[in-house]
């Protein structure tokens, strides 16, 4: 399966009328006739397909632009900031001539000797401001050059990048012009719903001005294209060319902008993917007004509620919310009072169904707004509050590498959990690569075929906690799961941690003695 970013078309093809049932004639005589008592509701009327969606299409097409792009491809460097440099061989040295050749085989499009070249492209976009503000994608006008609209009437304005923003794919252009031109609204994605009549209107394949109907096929599409992943899939016809293009309700409104599509072949399948406006809304103003996104942070590292880890919990109503893995000790949520090991059930009056919803949520919260949230934590919700601050540029800390999984000597086993655990000690520490200040209990072996071999626990992974208490000793780690077994608990929560970060696993808890697994 193949993701191919684009945006959506515009002229919907209408659907005729379902014909009317004759009625029954009259008989000429009436007979006493007995209503059979109902037995189920009757069903709610059905909303006829439009007649012609042709009248919506005539307003909306002025307000969508054809988006073209150019960009130099060859030369040195040219269109590659990332490409890597040649390697400095000794003059005259056979690897020169070497490296050269191979690294100009590599830029795209460009071919050894061959003068520098212009490369272009096409999408769609829509007018919000008839001063000549336009929304479209990030990836339509990601290193262009230059950037020309083209409007219904065929006049072509040149373009100005007024911000992007990645995360999203959106962008916002202006252009410059002596009259108002045409322009469409956003409305509420919140009131979309599966089976909704959707239009999408732009620039299929470069032909321009296309028409497509569809309904809304699903919402919260989640296509690993970003972290705030919330798309609109729709089966109207998206192509390439149509990135950038609004999703209209039959209201008029744009309800989404079409982004991707996936398709073995690149064509149209009918699923399509739309960024939802409630998301852009927000990214749009901002860039409008100065030209970057600030975003919501509240500095936590977080998990999926899985069925184990709420049963673990007692989170009532099952799997929910937002594991906290860990806190950053300098992040807002630690000041606020956020523990590792809480489950974040609502934050700003908006449940958190789950883990990923949590992101975009924050993301949304205005900078430096109080907010408050609901944490399960010791079996009980606890109310906090939050004062959202503004995602730092720098989160992406590099990983330690993973430690080395050499068997060590004797160690206390955990037989119940297929485990072997021993206190960190200066040899354990340099066996296992562990840092200086590492604390816990290193995993020292892991029995093939065990629950924590398959939830992938591993020799020299740490154990922080189990179910939420600290532990420094292998003999705490049997206390705990002692007291665990005693109040019956099916499985123990077990706080992981190694190069990669810290994770909680839930573990299905046997006998003291019984088969590992």
């Amino acid at each position: 399966m193949r993701l191919a970013p684009m945006m959506l078309a515009a002229a919907v093809a209408a659907a005729p009328l379902t014909a009317p049932l004759s009625a029954w004639a009259q008989p000429t005589m009436t007979a006493p006739s007995v209503t059979p008592p109902r037995t189920t509701p009757p069903a709610p009327p059905a909303v006829a397909t439009p007649e012609s969606f042709a009248p919506l299409a005539r307003r909306l097409l002025p307000a969508v632009v054809n988006v073209q792009t150019s960009q130099t491809i060859g030369g040195p460097r040219a269109g590659r900031p990332d490409a890597p440099e040649i390697p400095q061989a000794p003059p005259g040295s056979p690897f020169e001539e070497l490296f050269r050749d191979f690294l100009e085989r590599q830029r795209p499009g460009q071919r050894p000797g061959q003068p520098p070249r212009r490369a272009q492209s096409q999408g769609s976009g829509f007018i919000i401001d008839a001063s000549g503000i336009i929304v479209t994608n990030n990836h339509v006008v990601d290193g262009a050059d230059e950037i020309n609209v083209v409007l219904q009437d065929n006049t072509t304005l040149k373009a100005e990048l007024v911000g992007v923003d990645a995360r999203t794919d959106l962008a916002v252009l202006r252009v410059k012009t002596d009259k108002p031109l045409p322009t469409v609204a956003f409305g509420d994605s919140d009131k979309a719903e599966v089976g909704d009549w959707v239009l999408a209107i732009g620039n299929p394949l470069g032909f321009g001005g296309s028409v497509t109907s569809g309904i809304v096929s699903a919402r919260g599409r989640n296509i690993n294209a970003g972290p705030y992943d919330d798309f609109i899939q729709t089966d109207a016809a998206i192509n390439r060319g149509n990135s950038g293009g609004p999703l209209f309700n039959v209201q008029g409104e744009v309800i989404g902008i079409n982004t991707a599509i996936v398709s073995p072949s690149g064509g149209s399948i009918g699923i399509g993917f739309s960024i939802p406006s409630n998301l852009a809304k927000n990214i749009v103003a901002q860039l409008r007004d100065g030209g970057r996104v600030k975003r919501g942070w509240m500095g936590v590292n977080i998990q999926q509620v899985t069925e184990e880890i709420a049963e673990s919990l007692n989170v009532p109503g099952g799997a929910r919310g937002a594991l906290v893995a860990r806190a950053d000790e300098n992040g807002p949520a630690a000041k606020a009072g956020v523990r590792n090991g809480d489950v974040i059930l609502r934050f700003n009056n908006q449940d958190v169904k789950e883990m990923r919803n949590l992101p975009r949520i924050v993301a949304e919260t205005p900078v430096g707004t109080e907010v408050p949230m609901t944490v399960w934590r010791n079996g009980k919700e606890e109310q906090l509050k939050l004062t959202v601050a503004e995602l730092p540029t720098d989160l992406q800390a590099a990983a330690t590498a993973a430690p080395e999984q050499t068997r060590p000597g004797a160690a206390l086993e955990l037989s119940g959990l297929g485990l072997k655990v021993s206190p960190i000690t200066p040899e354990v520490k340099e066996r296992f690569s562990l840092r200086d200040e590492a604390k816990g209990v290193v995993v020292t072996e892991v029995a093939p075929g065990s629950s924590a071999a398959e939830r992938g626990i591993t020799a020299g992974d740490l154990i922080v906690e189990v179910q939420q208490n600290r532990v420094s000793t292998p003999q705490e780690v049997r206390e705990q799961l002692e007291r665990l077994r005693k109040q019956n608990r099916p499985s123990a929560l077990l706080l992981i941690e190694n190069g990669q970060g810290q994770r909680f696993v839930p573990l299905r808890l046997r006998a003291e003695g019984g088969s590992p697994g």
